[in-house]
């Protein structure tokens, strides 16, 4: 179970050419950076936003491009996080949607049935919600041993359900939150975004949390090998229902920003977000059948999806072939994945042999 930990980053699938053991100490922490996935999207991210900025100086460089920039991707960045931390156990959360339409549409009639109710209790209000409806999830998924596909396709239109029956015609409005609640979408501080900055905060604390402690690296060997994480003795089901309870989690508080940031809400707020949010991930270098991957990879994914669909009009590319672009990187990051995983299987076999 212990060779898990080496699946901590999508990196893990790229063998070193030199043994790394061989290395010295700086240079293995190189070699690990240079050939980590996250890099490698990263720089496929650079390279749209400076070819978008050669085309349109203000895409980046004026005040609205560089917190459009940053701003926009904050809510699918929390959802791709919960979801990164599902799809590591070797699960999928399809629900996150509508969660995230539930949650904002609560944030909104909260503030409209009871009036003057502080901004901290509503955000933990929503919070909460969906931390219930994640925990309804995981309680099916990991004690009623049904296919996490399965349950949350359900769950997606039994919550979205419940949000058209609960919200019908009706919509919220920006004028009916309070000031200081429509100041969070619009807000920055030293230029970055204040959403930008809760979304970066959440994705250091999963971050460092799946990265040094005991229950995040029983997350991944769950997700490695989970016939072997059982006989190993992991807490299988509560490990995988709190990755659940987690997504919901995040997907609340993505609700929350969702009617800070646009203040309109309507009963079809976040329909189709969920396919991003897996979309982020998938590109971002969380392997879809679990065990590898990082929430600082599913992040850049989520900023590389935002910003193609942004830069993609910017330099004059048919706003049909923006769907078409985002599948092929989804199809190459798989592929990816399956032929890093072959190369690293190969060459611990050849070690063996040795």
């Amino acid at each position: 179970m212990n060779a898990v930990k080496h699946d901590e980053t999508p990196s893990a699938g790229e063998a070193l050419l030199v043994e790394p053991s061989a290395l010295s100490p700086g240079r293995r922490a190189l070699t690990t950076v240079l050939r980590s996935r996250e890099l490698s999207i990263f720089l496929v991210l650079v390279a749209v936003v400076v070819v978008a900025t050669a085309k349109n100086s203000g895409f980046l460089f004026s005040s609205d491009g560089w917190r459009n920039f940053l701003l926009n991707p904050s809510i699918l960045v929390l959802l791709a996080v919960g979801q990164a931390v599902v799809i590591i156990t070797r699960n999928v959360d399809l629900s996150v949607g509508s969660v995230l339409a539930f949650t904002a549409y609560l944030t909104g009639r909260l503030f409209i049935d009871q009036p003057g109710i502080p901004l901290v209790v509503v955000v933990l209000l929503a919070v909460l919600a969906g931390a219930v409806l994640g925990l309804v999830n995981g309680v099916l998924v990991a004690y009623g041993k049904v296919p996490a596909l399965v349950i949350t396709l359900g769950t997606l239109y039994i919550y979205r359900g419940v949000v058209l029956t609960w919200a019908g015609s009706d919509r919220i409005n920006r004028g009916d939150t309070p000031a200081d609640f429509q100041a969070l979408g619009t807000k920055t501080v030293l230029t970055i975004p204040v959403l930008t900055i809760v979304a970066l905060v959440v994705l250091a604390l999963v971050g460092y949390y799946l990265h040094t402690a005991r229950g995040g690296r029983e997350l991944y060997a769950i997700g490695s090998d989970p016939d072997a994480a059982v006989l190993y003795g992991l807490k299988v089901r509560q490990r995988v229902l709190a990755a659940f309870v987690l997504s919901g989690a995040l997907a609340g508080l993505a609700g929350v920003l969702f009617a800070a940031r646009y203040g309109a809400v309507t009963s079809s707020t976040g329909s189709g977000i969920e396919l991003q949010a897996v979309a982020a991930v998938v590109i971002g270098g969380v392997a879809i059948f679990g065990g590898s991957g990082t929430v600082w990879g599913a992040a850049i994914g989520a900023f590389l999806l935002v910003t193609i669909n942004r830069a993609l009009p910017t330099i004059g590319i048919d706003p049909f072939w923006q769907g078409a672009v985002v599948g092929a990187l989804i199809l190459g990051a798989i592929v990816l994945d399956r032929v890093l995983a072959a190369r690293q299987a190969n060459k611990l076999a050849e070690a063996r042999d040795a």
